[in-house]
């Protein structure tokens, strides 16, 4: 069972990567990815933490009613 939840887990992780664009704008390469995950997590490792999160989450809980509001219609 947890290695069906961990698949499940790691699609959904997939689809947000697409879901932003991310793979379009990159010609999904995946080296560019990767080189900006790791600046992500480089941020996340710094004293810029709190404020990032704080405005990352902002954005996605926006970007995420937007899309519902957009389904509904």
């Amino acid at each position: 069972m947890k290695r069906r939840e961990r698949t499940r887990h790691l699609i959904e992780l997939g689809g947000l990567v697409i879901k932003a664009g991310l793979v379009d704008l990159t010609d999904d390469d995946r080296a560019t990815l990767y080189g900006a995950f790791l600046t992500i997590a480089g941020k996340l490792q710094g004293e810029e933490r709190d404020n990032a999160l704080i405005l990352w989450q902002r954005k996605g809980k926006r970007a995420f009613e937007a899309e519902q509001e957009t389904a509904k219609g």
